[in-house]
């Protein structure tokens, strides 16, 4: 089954995983570590990221290295992105209304 970028990040340990790895390659065992969940669910987990394309594996000797593809992320970035307007238009708008209610809560005094 081919994921998406959206079905990654939607849980909040992929999240975690690719925060983690976006400062440093880790071996599969040292992700586990770093949660309080089985290592069959953090495996898991990094199937859903391998099949997305977030990350990678790479064999070195017996230990797998999780290496993250930040250009995988970018439809997310986009997404988001485009409601970053909207979002400030919104907190422009109720802070101006903030200040009209605390100009004339001074006006009435």
């Amino acid at each position: 089954m081919r994921r998406d970028v959206f079905q990654a990040i939607a849980d909040p340990i992929r999240r975690d995983i690719i925060e983690i790895l976006s400062t440093e390659v880790l071996t599969v065992n040292e992700i586990a570590e770093k949660f309080e969940i089985s290592r069959p669910a953090i495996s898991k987990h990094l199937k859903i990221l391998n099949e997305c394309g977030i990350i990678t594996f790479n064999q070195s000797g017996r230990e797998r290295l999780c290496l993250i593809q930040p250009k995988t992320l970018i439809p997310a970035f986009l997404w988001i992105k485009q409601y970053n307007k909207l979002w400030e238009d919104r907190i422009d708008s109720f802070e101006n209304y903030i200040n009209q209610l605390q100009t004339k809560k001074k006006n009435n005094e």
